[in-house]
């Protein structure tokens, strides 16, 4: 799928799953802190393609998530890639084809979204709030970019970068710092696993059970069948994707803190029938 789509994925995730923890397990969390995972969750959604370099000296090319803070974000890509690249390379079996980049290798799979899920969780219980604020700025740099795909496109990644610094540091001011926040590190995690679900309904499929092998193949791309699959950019993803997961977010924003407005269009339904 494409970027937005993956976004507001992850957002649509984040809010609905904190709205049955809310509902099911009576765990409540802050307008802030809801507001903090979606937004961690959303951009964690967009980190696996952070695998799609470009041209780090031009700002050129690569995913568009790639571009979020200009040739400092492309050369992360570009080191991300290689390292994928390097990954496919050392466990790639016989049948597996030999491959000039690392996109939807390693960072389309489980074990990294469990891995960087992990880390995220270890950094922020070892260096407190300010890992929390690192990881809220580059996270709300990629949700912002996107959600807000063409904005972001017109506005520039300096305006992003500032953007995403603005809500870095209203994080840092509000969110107490005595806490590990492992909330963080599921978010990220949940994150790129969306993005593995939603690349699994296009064509392309991704590897998601690496490292375990296939035959004679350990990179096999699994998705549904291609009569199933989503067309990507098409009207599919662009229109019925979007506008689901657009909805199931929105009600869950009401769910959590204007529950009263949804029973009220619930009677006003009752009422009609």
């Amino acid at each position: 799928m494409m970027g937005p789509s993956h976004a507001l994925s992850g957002a649509a995730v984040w809010l609905s799953g904190s709205l049955a923890l809310d509902h099911f397990a009576g765990y409540e969390q802050s307008p802030l802190a809801v507001a903090v995972g979606t937004a961690v969750c959303a951009g964690g959604a967009l980190l696996p393609d952070l695998d799609l370099s470009g041209k780090v000296t031009r700002n050129q090319g690569g995913a568009t998530v790639a571009r979020t803070f200009g040739v400092f974000s492309l050369f992360v890509a570009e080191v991300i890639e290689k390292i994928s690249l390097g990954v496919y390379t050392a466990t790639k079996l016989s049948r597996d084809p030999r491959r000039n980049n690392g996109h939807r290798t390693f960072t389309h799979t489980l074990p990294f979204a469990g891995l960087v899920g992990w880390g995220t969780t270890s950094l922020c219980a070892s260096q407190g709030k300010w890992a929390v604020v690192f990881i809220v700025f580059f996270m709300a740099g990629l949700a912002l970019r996107g959600l807000f795909d063409e904005w972001a496109e017109r506005a520039g990644w300096v305006i992003v970068t500032l953007a995403s610094g603005v809500i870095a540091w209203f994080t840092a001011a509000n969110l107490p710092g005595d806490r590990g926040y492992p909330m963080l590190g599921f978010a990220v995690g949940v994150g790129c696993f969306v993005h593995l679900l939603g690349d699994m309904i296009t064509k392309n499929g991704v590897p998601i059970l690496w490292p375990i092998p296939m035959g004679r193949r350990m990179w096999r791309m699994i998705g549904v069948p291609n009569g199933m699959a989503v067309r990507v950019g098409g009207k599919g993803e662009v229109i019925v994707l979007r506008t689901l997961f657009t909805l199931v977010a929105v009600l869950s924003v009401f769910g959590l803190f204007a529950p009263h407005v949804l029973q009220q269009l619930d009677l006003d339904v009752w009422a009609r029938g």
